[in-house]
């Protein structure tokens, strides 16, 4: 699956090696993993509560 996604770091993510996330979306999930481990599990979520998520403060 991982293959077949366009990845994009997050504009949330540290610029100096810290946390960083990637992102990947589809009309019907959104895909993150850490960007560290590209081979690595990832987390899937519906449009909905990522948009949630990054709206929250």
């Amino acid at each position: 699956m991982n293959d077949t996604l366009h990845w994009f770091k997050s504009s949330y993510s540290d610029s100096g090696g810290g946390d960083c996330v990637e992102v990947a979306t589809r009309p019907h999930a959104v895909h993150l993993r850490d960007s560290k481990q590209s081979d690595g599990p990832t987390f899937t979520v519906e449009p909905a509560a990522w948009s949630a998520f990054v709206a929250w403060q």
